[in-house]
């Protein structure tokens, strides 16, 4: 770009876009919360009356992270034959999803003024149950499940005082040298015979048991009025 002497660069104009995805970058750094609209301005290097033009408030602006999030998830899809592997497919989308924006997890499903692709979203998921042969009830009874577990797993996965095996054997350490191995015989069991054992990793849990839910929710699925 042609700046002419003395000139100020031009500044590219915001948008509803480029608001919401720096609000979402700046939430999904460490410890960092959910920005204000002050913080959020300054970060774009405009007058925080400026993200009003996009957004009526700071609720508004929520509400816009959330879809945006959403808008990651893959979908199911019409050509999809089989709806085992396209909610498999979703749920761990979601996962990444969520681990990637960790603030978004309490926040997904609390809007009273949910976006498209939020919306898009659970009409897919709905619409691919249905055609797998589930009743309304059925779809509504899935859907909760399959959140439940995705939300609470992603959730208890982030809050874990781990991240690798070094992290778990030092964890060990600590917890055997204050408290003697007798006095704890199962939970000394699965340290040694499970979580110590080179290679584990507790992400996988989550395909083990998203098979598990797949798994009764394919043996009840008939039963459902």
């Amino acid at each position: 770009m042609t700046v002419e002497p003395g000139a100020a660069p031009r500044r590219t104009p915001l948008t509803k876009e480029s608001v919401l995805r720096a609000a979402v970058a700046m939430a999904d750094e460490p410890g960092a919360g959910l920005p204000s609209m002050r913080n959020l301005a300054d970060r774009l290097g405009v007058k925080a009356m400026a993200l009003y033009h996009h957004f009526k408030n700071k609720d508004a602006l929520i509400d816009g992270m959330v879809d945006l999030v959403f808008s990651e998830v893959e979908l199911p899809r019409d050509d999809d034959a089989d709806w085992r592997p396209a909610m498999r497919r979703r749920a761990v989308s979601m996962r990444d999803a969520l681990t990637r924006h960790p603030w978004a997890i309490g926040l997904m499903d609390s809007r009273t003024n949910p976006g498209l692709a939020t919306l898009h979203h659970h009409n897919a998921v709905i619409g691919c149950l249905r055609a797998g042969g589930f009743t309304i009830a059925g779809a509504a009874h899935s859907f909760s499940l399959l959140d439940g577990y995705i939300y609470g797993f992603t959730l208890q996965e982030l809050s874990l005082p781990f991240e690798n095996q070094a992290d778990i054997e030092g964890l060990a350490d600590t917890m055997f040298t204050q408290y003697p191995f007798g006095d704890l015989p199962h939970l000394t069991e699965m340290m040694l015979n499970q979580a110590l054992q080179p290679g584990y990793d507790y992400a996988e849990e989550f395909a083990i048991g998203l098979d598990l839910i797949l798994d009764g929710l394919s043996r009840k699925r008939e039963a459902w009025t």
